[in-house]
């Protein structure tokens, strides 16, 4: 049981890990001039603001920062919830209320990267049309199934002695 208890919290650590590497770094969309991800775009010299990030053309950009920040928040919180509810469940009850955070978690990164990979090129100007994905969008995607079964492991989980 030990060992168990072991590797969902590595697993929920690796999950909150994932989503703050994928919120934070600048690497969504790179291109050998540039690079660019949720907040700035960088070239070789500085960091700049997104052009016109801040209008209603970029909503689908607000959307994507608004559910990776949410899932970020939500795993943390998850991963709070679980340590009260291990010491808090009466033997043989599920951890519910953890994986139904959890579960949240993954949905918003789930939502979140398949916004940014269906409208990617409709908030950039026409400078950043040419490029790839970057890493960052590639740990988003890792992050979106390891929530999921973090989520599901929680459901099926019960507290024993």
């Amino acid at each position: 049981m030990l060992i168990i208890l072991a590797f969902i919290i590595l697993f929920h650590i690796t999950s909150a890990i994932l989503l703050f590497i994928a919120s934070i770094r600048n690497e969504w969309w790179v291109s050998q001039n540039f690079s660019l991800d949720l907040w700035y775009y960088c070239n070789t010299t500085d960091c700049y603001d997104i052009p016109n990030s801040a209008t209603s053309d970029a909503a689908y950009l607000q959307t994507v920062q608004a559910t990776m920040i949410l899932a970020t928040i939500l795993c943390c919180v998850g991963f709070f919830v679980f340590i009260l509810q291990l010491f808090r469940l009466k033997q043989g009850e599920r951890f519910v209320f953890t994986a139904i955070i959890q579960l949240l978690s993954a949905f918003c990164v789930m939502t979140a990267a398949s916004i940014y990979t269906a409208e990617h090129l409709n908030f950039k100007g026409d400078k950043f049309r040419n490029g790839d994905y970057g890493y960052a969008f590639v740990v988003a995607w890792v992050a979106f199934p390891m929530t999921l079964l973090s989520g599901l492991m929680y459901l099926v989980l019960r507290k024993r002695k």
